[in-house]
């Protein structure tokens, strides 16, 4: 199955180190070589922004030259989302790899999934439509016609939250649904079998990486004011504290925090 990787930030961050290593699980330390994609929502000034700068390719991240220069080329955002692909349904095609994108309410919206659904064919009659074969961009359309049919107005994230864990339930009656979902304001993760994260926050730590022999010192990358989630499939470091999500959980991330903790 394929990975996901996603992170949101209270101050405009960047997800090198954790691209780095995850970009190395896209055909180099492990199978996932169908396809990769990564989507940066721009930050306008201190604050999150509408618009997302978008990131797909057909070939494996670990040797893709888009991944090769993103590594290093630090781009700072409030909320990622990204993906490497190991085809089960739709060929290996541009059209499709994940995130995919979608404007609703006057923002973009990406999206990652993570397994296999079966029998899975909802009726679309609105504006979103699949560009590509897979389930899961089918599964992303249905989800924003719902989002679009419950709510006359933009919602609130709590709202929202309440709307998506039951389309995520009705969803997940058909097989494997991990999934990551933002619209640059706040991150949702839903696990069905595996997603954990992290709060990497002050003091900062020296992390090592996984699946790359390197270790980085968080804190001369990070002031004290910065705070960051990190989600993903697979933990990326040794020595950190990865919090798995139970089968169901469905979590909304602002400002580098679960929204239950924000005071």
């Amino acid at each position: 199955m394929c990975q996901l990787l996603g992170m949101n930030s209270r101050l405009p961050a960047s997800l090198t180190l954790s691209f780095t290593g995850f970009a190395q699980r896209g055909g180099c330390t492990d199978h996932h070589a169908d396809g990769w994609g990564i989507a940066f929502f721009e930050s306008e000034g201190n604050l999150p922004g509408k618009a997302a700068r978008y990131f797909v390719d057909k070939e494996s991240a670990a040797t893709s030259p888009i991944a090769h220069m993103l590594r290093s080329y630090p781009i700072k955002s409030h909320n990622v989302v990204a993906h490497v692909r190991k085809a089960t349904v739709g060929a290996v095609s541009l059209e499709n790899c994940h995130p995919f994108v979608r404007e609703l309410w006057g923002r973009y919206w990406v999206f990652a999934h993570n397994g296999d659904l079966k029998d899975f064919a909802p009726h679309l009659h609105g504006s979103f439509r699949p560009v590509g074969t897979t389930d899961s961009e089918l599964a992303f359309c249905w989800m924003m016609q719902e989002m679009n049919k419950s709510h006359a107005g933009v919602p609130s994230e709590v709202e929202l939250t309440h709307t998506l864990r039951d389309l995520a339930q009705r969803i997940a009656k058909h097989g494997t649904f991990n999934f990551l979902l933002s619209n640059g304001q706040a991150l949702w993760a839903h696990a069905s079998t595996k997603l954990h994260y992290v709060i990497r926050q002050h003091p900062f730590t020296e992390v090592q990486l996984k699946d790359e022999d390197l270790s980085v010192d968080l804190s001369q990358l990070n002031s004290p004011d910065d705070r960051q989630v990190i989600v993903v499939t697979e933990p990326l470091t040794a020595n950190e504290h990865w919090v798995p999500m139970a089968t169901g959980e469905l979590q909304v991330f602002i400002d580098g925090q679960p929204l239950a903790a924000r005071p």
